[in-house]
């Protein structure tokens, strides 16, 4: 993408499987159509977030486009064998090959972006059995990977791990650690962009998943033909065990331990997403605290009586006071954000678990066109309305 302004635009995308990156598409699509693209300097971003920043740094949307039209839920995580889930995961990880084949070579996809002019960086999740995880604290078991100061080899391992979803496929080399799903930490890597002393103004999509509940799926097809074979004790203790394991799907209990891991990662990506705008938000209301404290205190100073050099002393005083306060976040601006929140309307696009609904071009193409008008309304309802490539919404 070309930059004719300054780059001062800081653009985060959440995670979301396909749903978000579809719905991303459509945000990204409407952005690079308003005055704001220009200045993008950067691409924060987990998971799917993570792969769409990289086609939007290298201003390669209608390949994705076309790309994502194309693509089918096998061609994305193709479900194992169930005698190899215990040792290979429920799923075979085939984005990696799919990207490679139709998209272009990852590492030269990395290559690419160091020279990019807007940089991208990707949050994994870093699962090594290593005390090395902890870092300085605050990054606990969370890993940022840069296309300005990453070499490209492990920069392309890092996007796809971002996007391993955790509770699918195994977790994946990157570089000497070992990484899956950004999600797990930090779906929506807010934080990233108020570090960043340059930005003036973030632009971010942030997915509100819907996650169905797995249930029992095949396994009552399972319990239906062992049944015949009650009078076998094995099978009858099979059986008993899956109808025990129905009487808990009817009381909202989990049905098995998959099914357990699909709601603890539910609970950790849903809650971190939240967690990151309500930090973002404490942040903005500490700054204007802090302003309207600065202020009146000014006006007690003004309104004591005091003149002269006295009064000079004592302004400045005040004044290098809170110059010099230390907080763990900027506290002398306050950055502007645009928040696009996306979810599915009538039309979802979910991996599943054994046997997955076709994904149809109809159904990507209305959740592409659904997060471009979401997005619409937020650029006009921030003054960035005008569209610079586009008259009509199609």
């Amino acid at each position: 993408m070309g930059q004719e302004a300054t780059a001062d635009v800081a653009v985060v995308l959440s995670g979301g499987g396909m749903n978000g990156l579809l719905l991303e598409l459509g945000f990204l699509k409407r952005l690079r159509e308003s005055p704001l693209w220009t200045r993008i300097g950067w691409f924060f971003g987990s998971s799917a977030g993570a792969l769409n920043g990289c086609m939007a740094a290298l201003d390669r949307l209608e390949r994705l486009e076309e790309f994502v039209l194309d693509l089918r839920p096998e061609d994305t995580f193709r479900a194992n064998r169930l005698w190899r889930l215990p040792l290979l995961g429920t799923h075979d990880y085939a984005l990696p090959r799919t990207i490679a084949e139709r998209l272009g070579e990852p590492v030269e996809m990395a290559q690419q972006l160091e020279a990019a002019a807007a940089e991208v960086v990707a949050i994994v999740t870093d699962v090594t059995v290593s005390d090395e995880s902890r870092l300085d604290g605050r990054r606990l078991f969370e890993r940022a990977y840069s296309s300005r100061t990453t070499p490209p080899t492990v920069m392309a391992q890092a996007v796809l791990a971002s996007a391993a979803i955790g509770v699918l496929v195994l977790p994946m080399p990157v570089g000497d650690r070992i990484g899956t799903d950004g999600g797990w930490v930090r779906n929506y890597p807010l934080g990233y962009a108020y570090e960043r002393p340059e930005v003036e103004r973030i632009v971010g999509f942030r997915y509100e998943g819907r996650y169905p509940a797995l249930g029992l799926g095949p396994l009552r097809d399972l319990a239906r033909r062992l049944r015949r074979y009650a009078k076998l004790p094995a099978a009858r203790a099979l059986v008993a065990e899956l109808e025990e394991a129905s009487r808990r799907e009817e009381r909202g209990q989990p049905v098995h331990i998959v099914d357990t891991f699909s709601r603890l990662s539910r609970v950790a990506i849903m809650r971190n997403t939240v967690l990151e705008e309500l930090v973002a938000g404490w942040r903005e209301q500490s700054v204007e605290e802090l302003r309207s404290l600065r202020d009146d205190i000014a006006t007690l100073v003004h309104e004591s009586g005091l003149e002269g050099a006295e009064l000079e002393r004592l302004e400045a005083a005040i004044s290098a006071r809170f110059d010099d306060a230390r907080f763990p976040f900027r506290h002398d601006r306050l950055v502007p954000r645009i928040t696009v929140a996306g979810s599915v309307g009538d039309v979802s696009l979910e991996p599943g678990f054994r046997k997955p609904r076709p994904w149809t071009v109809e159904s990507k193409r209305e959740l592409i066109e659904r997060g471009y008008l979401l997005t619409d309304r937020e650029l006009q309802q921030h003054g960035f309305g005008d569209r610079l490539t586009r008259s009509a919404v199609a």
